[in-house]
């Protein structure tokens, strides 16, 4: 049986300024087919950051985007009164959406995210799904990917914690902040480095890298603040409602 990797088909990342026109004839293929295999209608072009099947998916069209919303348990989140969360379950959505893995298959994926913010959300994976940008896993990962065991690679929002090395909660512990692609948006501070060590060089284009001209502008148009922007301390993984 085929990996994932061995079964994915042959893939462009857009980069800035490309078009249909230019990846075609850079992969000496036709325009008519890129647009077919992508779902690029005309006079539309593709976006940055999106990922352009080269050849005809062997599983055939994406399905069409969804997404809905359901209110969260105590035990959907690992409620403990004891850790003092600043937000309780009641205020809380898991969001259910539409996304494209690194290997080009849709997924009916979820997050938790504060009821305020749920249909930023949506709007937000909605537009990446549009621009066909990859996400590498989300929620159910046993569903989803379950040929990845690193829960750090999953994009995610809520978690009961702290910011690292602070007594403050992280935004979070709130729902308001969205982690997309943690390996390939890493936090950087100096030298120091999260994860993602391949990832670190932006003005490279790879699957599920985020980038201002690009996938940025799904959140962005939607109010959030990008931690790329940061200047002591970059997190390119990281969008929240009030910059931190």
């Amino acid at each position: 049986m085929l990996t994932p990797a061995a079964a994915a088909p042959p893939h462009h990342v857009v980069r800035p300024g490309e078009t249909i026109k230019s990846i075609a004839a850079a992969h000496r293929i036709r325009r008519r087919d890129l647009r077919a295999w992508n779902g690029i209608l005309k006079p539309n072009q593709p976006s940055v950051d999106g990922v352009l099947n080269l050849t005809k998916p062997p599983t055939g069209r994406l399905s069409g985007w969804r997404s809905w919303v359901e209110t969260v348990t105590p035990a959907a989140v690992n409620w403990n009164a004891a850790d003092r969360c600043p937000v309780q379950p009641a205020d809380l959505r898991k969001v259910w959406v539409t996304y494209i893995d690194f290997y080009g298959a849709a997924h009916q994926g979820s997050i938790i995210v504060h009821r305020t913010i749920a249909t930023r959300t949506q709007r937000a994976f909605q537009a990446l799904y549009r621009m066909r940008f990859r996400i590498q896993g989300m929620s159910p990962m046993a569903l989803n990917a379950p040929y990845l065991s690193d829960m750090g690679t999953v994009t995610a929002a809520y978690s009961c914690r702290r910011v690292s090395g602070s007594t403050a909660w992280s935004q979070h512990a709130y729902g308001q902040a969205i982690d997309v692609n943690p390996v390939q948006n890493p936090m950087v501070r100096g030298a120091a480095i999260t994860a993602g060590t391949g990832f670190q060089l932006r003005s490279l284009h790879r699957r599920g890298m985020m980038h201002a001209s690009g996938a940025v502008r799904a959140f962005t148009e939607q109010g959030f603040y990008w931690g790329g922007g940061w200047h002591t301390l970059r997190d390119y993984m990281h969008f929240s409602l009030n910059n931190r």
